[in-house]
Protein backbone atom coordinates (compact mmCIF):
# COMPACT_ATOMS: atom_id res chain seq x y z
CA UNK A 1 0.00 0.00 0.00
CA UNK A 2 1.29 3.73 -0.78
CA UNK A 3 2.92 5.49 1.99
CA UNK A 4 -0.09 8.29 1.58
CA UNK A 5 -3.07 5.70 0.98
CA UNK A 6 -1.74 3.77 4.30
CA UNK A 7 -2.13 7.33 6.05
CA UNK A 8 -5.19 8.14 5.02
CA UNK A 9 -6.79 4.48 6.27
CA UNK A 10 -5.14 5.63 9.57
CA UNK A 11 -6.25 8.81 10.38
CA UNK A 12 -10.33 7.09 8.55
CA UNK A 13 -9.86 3.88 11.29
CA UNK A 14 -10.48 5.74 14.25
CA UNK A 15 -13.71 8.40 12.89
CA UNK A 16 -15.02 4.89 11.13
CA UNK A 17 -14.80 2.83 14.96
CA UNK A 18 -16.40 5.87 16.55
CA UNK A 19 -19.46 6.23 13.84
CA UNK A 20 -20.23 2.16 14.48
CA UNK A 21 -20.24 2.59 17.82
CA UNK A 22 -22.16 5.57 17.92
CA UNK A 23 -24.84 3.78 15.36
CA UNK A 24 -24.65 0.21 17.48
CA UNK A 25 -25.83 2.56 20.60
CA UNK A 26 -28.49 4.51 19.42
CA UNK A 27 -30.16 3.27 15.92
CA UNK A 28 -33.55 1.81 16.90
CA UNK A 29 -34.08 3.69 20.37
CA UNK A 30 -36.56 5.49 19.85
CA UNK A 31 -36.34 7.28 23.56
CA UNK A 32 -33.28 8.01 23.29
CA UNK A 33 -31.21 11.59 24.01
CA UNK A 34 -28.83 11.14 21.50
CA UNK A 35 -30.10 10.74 17.82
CA UNK A 36 -28.09 8.07 15.81
CA UNK A 37 -25.68 9.04 12.89
CA UNK A 38 -27.90 8.85 9.87
CA UNK A 39 -30.19 11.30 11.54
CA UNK A 40 -27.68 13.82 12.20
CA UNK A 41 -26.50 13.49 8.46
CA UNK A 42 -29.78 14.25 7.59
CA UNK A 43 -29.86 17.51 9.72
CA UNK A 44 -26.74 18.13 8.70
CA UNK A 45 -27.72 17.96 4.95
CA UNK A 46 -30.94 19.79 5.54
CA UNK A 47 -28.86 22.41 7.43
CA UNK A 48 -26.59 22.96 4.50
CA UNK A 49 -29.53 22.52 1.67
CA UNK A 50 -32.42 22.15 3.10
CA UNK A 51 -34.92 19.41 1.00
CA UNK A 52 -35.59 17.30 3.99
CA UNK A 53 -37.96 19.01 7.19
CA UNK A 54 -38.07 22.55 5.01
CA UNK A 55 -38.29 24.29 9.12
CA UNK A 56 -36.31 27.59 10.50
CA UNK A 57 -32.89 25.87 10.18
CA UNK A 58 -33.34 24.67 6.28
CA UNK A 59 -30.59 26.00 4.42
CA UNK A 60 -29.46 28.21 7.36
CA UNK A 61 -26.07 26.77 7.67
CA UNK A 62 -24.04 29.08 5.15
CA UNK A 63 -25.32 32.35 7.02
CA UNK A 64 -24.10 31.06 10.38
CA UNK A 65 -21.01 28.95 9.06
CA UNK A 66 -19.97 32.68 7.48
CA UNK A 67 -21.07 34.95 10.13
CA UNK A 68 -18.69 32.15 12.66
CA UNK A 69 -15.71 32.17 10.30
CA UNK A 70 -16.20 36.20 10.11
CA UNK A 71 -15.98 36.23 13.76
CA UNK A 72 -12.98 33.68 14.37
CA UNK A 73 -10.77 34.88 11.76
CA UNK A 74 -11.30 38.49 12.77
CA UNK A 75 -10.46 38.13 16.31
CA UNK A 76 -7.38 35.23 15.21
CA UNK A 77 -6.29 38.45 13.64
CA UNK A 78 -6.52 40.55 15.93
CA UNK A 79 -5.04 39.16 18.34
CA UNK A 80 -2.13 37.89 16.20
CA UNK A 81 -1.71 41.91 15.43
CA UNK A 82 -1.21 42.61 19.54
CA UNK A 83 0.54 39.54 20.43
CA UNK A 84 3.06 38.97 18.04
CA UNK A 85 5.07 42.18 18.37
CA UNK A 86 4.21 42.57 22.14
CA UNK A 87 5.67 38.85 22.53
CA UNK A 88 8.94 39.70 20.54
CA UNK A 89 9.15 43.28 22.82
CA UNK A 90 8.56 41.00 25.60
CA UNK A 91 11.14 38.20 24.74
CA UNK A 92 13.88 40.53 23.48
CA UNK A 93 13.44 44.07 25.95
CA UNK A 94 14.25 43.29 29.50
CA UNK A 95 12.57 46.42 30.53
CA UNK A 96 8.85 45.34 28.49
CA UNK A 97 9.06 41.99 30.04
CA UNK A 98 9.30 43.74 33.84
CA UNK A 99 6.83 46.14 33.29
CA UNK A 100 4.41 43.80 31.42
CA UNK A 101 4.70 40.25 31.94
CA UNK A 102 3.40 39.77 35.03
CA UNK A 103 0.09 41.49 34.62
CA UNK A 104 0.02 39.05 31.96
CA UNK A 105 0.77 36.15 33.62
CA UNK A 106 -1.97 36.98 35.77
CA UNK A 107 -4.46 37.82 33.47
CA UNK A 108 -3.96 34.37 31.41
CA UNK A 109 -5.16 31.90 33.68
CA UNK A 110 -8.41 33.40 33.54
CA UNK A 111 -10.89 31.49 31.56
CA UNK A 112 -12.70 32.48 28.68
CA UNK A 113 -16.30 31.86 30.24
CA UNK A 114 -15.55 34.04 33.09
CA UNK A 115 -14.96 37.02 31.10
CA UNK A 116 -18.29 36.34 29.53
CA UNK A 117 -20.62 38.99 31.71
CA UNK A 118 -17.90 41.50 31.77
CA UNK A 119 -17.92 41.85 28.07
CA UNK A 120 -21.58 41.63 28.05
CA UNK A 121 -21.68 44.67 30.10
CA UNK A 122 -18.40 46.90 28.30
CA UNK A 123 -19.28 45.79 25.11
CA UNK A 124 -23.03 45.20 25.07
CA UNK A 125 -25.15 42.04 23.84
CA UNK A 126 -24.12 41.27 20.75
CA UNK A 127 -21.18 39.88 17.61
CA UNK A 128 -18.64 42.59 19.41
CA UNK A 129 -18.83 40.72 23.25
CA UNK A 130 -18.37 37.49 20.36
CA UNK A 131 -15.74 39.18 18.76
CA UNK A 132 -13.88 40.44 21.81
CA UNK A 133 -14.22 36.94 23.26
CA UNK A 134 -12.92 35.03 20.57
CA UNK A 135 -9.82 37.60 20.22
CA UNK A 136 -9.28 36.63 24.21
CA UNK A 137 -9.02 32.96 23.16
CA UNK A 138 -6.44 33.58 20.69
CA UNK A 139 -4.40 36.04 22.46
CA UNK A 140 -2.46 34.44 24.89
CA UNK A 141 -1.41 31.19 23.20
CA UNK A 142 0.16 33.55 20.36
CA UNK A 143 1.64 35.67 23.20
CA UNK A 144 3.32 32.62 24.91
CA UNK A 145 4.95 31.20 22.14
CA UNK A 146 6.19 34.25 20.80
CA UNK A 147 7.79 34.68 24.15
CA UNK A 148 8.84 31.60 24.43
CA UNK A 149 10.49 31.77 20.90
CA UNK A 150 12.44 34.66 20.98
CA UNK A 151 13.74 34.15 24.78
CA UNK A 152 15.08 30.83 23.16
CA UNK A 153 17.07 31.54 20.36
CA UNK A 154 20.54 30.22 20.66
CA UNK A 155 23.05 32.96 22.02
CA UNK A 156 25.88 31.41 19.76
CA UNK A 157 23.43 32.70 16.95
CA UNK A 158 24.34 36.21 18.03
CA UNK A 159 27.77 35.57 18.46
CA UNK A 160 27.66 34.11 14.45
CA UNK A 161 26.04 37.16 13.31
CA UNK A 162 28.39 39.50 14.84
CA UNK A 163 31.34 37.71 13.38
CA UNK A 164 29.29 37.84 10.12
CA UNK A 165 29.65 41.73 10.56
CA UNK A 166 25.25 42.00 11.01
CA UNK A 167 24.48 45.11 12.36
CA UNK A 168 22.68 45.64 15.97
CA UNK A 169 19.93 46.99 13.90
CA UNK A 170 19.52 44.11 11.75
CA UNK A 171 20.06 41.48 14.42
CA UNK A 172 16.41 41.28 15.01
CA UNK A 173 15.74 40.34 11.30
CA UNK A 174 18.16 38.35 10.26
CA UNK A 175 18.32 36.27 13.28
CA UNK A 176 15.96 36.70 16.24
CA UNK A 177 12.80 36.29 13.69
CA UNK A 178 13.98 33.45 12.10
CA UNK A 179 14.81 31.70 15.27
CA UNK A 180 11.75 32.23 16.69
CA UNK A 181 9.65 31.84 14.02
CA UNK A 182 8.94 27.67 14.64
CA UNK A 183 7.30 28.87 18.22
CA UNK A 184 5.43 31.81 16.62
CA UNK A 185 3.64 29.16 13.97
CA UNK A 186 2.87 27.03 16.84
CA UNK A 187 1.44 29.67 18.65
CA UNK A 188 -0.49 30.74 15.27
CA UNK A 189 -2.17 27.08 15.42
CA UNK A 190 -2.97 26.88 18.89
CA UNK A 191 -4.43 30.34 18.87
CA UNK A 192 -6.31 29.63 16.06
CA UNK A 193 -7.76 26.39 17.27
CA UNK A 194 -8.53 28.21 21.06
CA UNK A 195 -10.69 30.87 18.39
CA UNK A 196 -12.70 27.96 17.20
CA UNK A 197 -13.20 26.41 20.83
CA UNK A 198 -14.59 29.29 22.54
CA UNK A 199 -16.77 30.46 19.60
CA UNK A 200 -19.60 28.90 20.83
CA UNK A 201 -19.12 30.99 24.44
CA UNK A 202 -18.39 34.04 21.88
CA UNK A 203 -22.16 33.34 20.22
CA UNK A 204 -23.95 32.87 23.47
CA UNK A 205 -24.27 37.04 23.64
CA UNK A 206 -27.29 37.35 22.31
CA UNK A 207 -26.25 37.22 18.75
CA UNK A 208 -28.81 35.76 16.02
CA UNK A 209 -26.29 33.99 13.66
CA UNK A 210 -23.30 32.09 13.90
CA UNK A 211 -22.99 28.27 14.56
CA UNK A 212 -22.71 28.90 18.31
CA UNK A 213 -26.10 30.76 18.31
CA UNK A 214 -27.57 27.65 16.72
CA UNK A 215 -26.48 25.26 19.04
CA UNK A 216 -27.68 27.14 21.77
CA UNK A 217 -30.99 27.55 20.31
CA UNK A 218 -31.15 24.19 19.55
CA UNK A 219 -30.07 22.93 22.81
CA UNK A 220 -33.14 24.87 24.81
CA UNK A 221 -35.35 23.33 21.80
CA UNK A 222 -33.73 19.58 22.61
CA UNK A 223 -32.92 19.32 18.98
CA UNK A 224 -29.78 17.42 19.48
CA UNK A 225 -29.56 16.55 15.85
CA UNK A 226 -28.63 20.36 15.13
CA UNK A 227 -26.09 20.62 18.24
CA UNK A 228 -24.15 17.60 16.62
CA UNK A 229 -24.56 19.05 13.65
CA UNK A 230 -23.26 22.37 14.20
CA UNK A 231 -20.12 20.92 16.08
CA UNK A 232 -19.37 18.63 13.21
CA UNK A 233 -19.54 21.62 11.10
CA UNK A 234 -17.01 23.67 13.90
CA UNK A 235 -14.54 20.80 14.12
CA UNK A 236 -13.98 20.60 10.09
CA UNK A 237 -13.82 24.46 10.22
CA UNK A 238 -11.44 24.44 12.75
CA UNK A 239 -9.41 20.98 11.01
CA UNK A 240 -9.41 23.27 7.85
CA UNK A 241 -8.07 26.19 9.21
CA UNK A 242 -5.34 24.44 11.09
CA UNK A 243 -4.95 22.83 8.01
CA UNK A 244 -4.33 26.30 6.54
CA UNK A 245 -1.67 27.52 8.49
CA UNK A 246 0.27 24.35 8.90
CA UNK A 247 0.30 24.94 5.02
CA UNK A 248 1.42 28.37 5.16
CA UNK A 249 4.43 27.37 8.04
CA UNK A 250 5.38 24.71 5.97
CA UNK A 251 5.98 27.73 3.10
CA UNK A 252 7.86 29.48 5.16
CA UNK A 253 9.51 27.21 7.00
CA UNK A 254 11.13 24.98 4.50
CA UNK A 255 14.34 25.92 5.33
CA UNK A 256 14.01 24.13 9.33
CA UNK A 257 14.26 19.95 9.08
CA UNK A 258 11.12 19.61 11.49
CA UNK A 259 9.01 21.83 9.67
CA UNK A 260 9.84 22.00 5.94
Amino acid sequence: MPVRGRALGLALAAPLIFLAFWHLSTAGRSFSLIPPPLEVGRQLWDLAFGGVWDDLYSATLPEHALASVGRVYGGFLLAAALALPLGMLIGRVALVRSLLDPTLQLLRPIPVTAWLPLAMIVFGIGPRSAFFLVFLGAFYPILVNTIFGVRSVDGRLFEAAAMLGVSPSAVFWKVVLPAALPSIFTGLRLGLGFAWVVIVVGEMTGVQTGLGAIIMEARQLSRTEIVISGMVVIGLLGFLSDALVQALGRRLLRWSPQHG
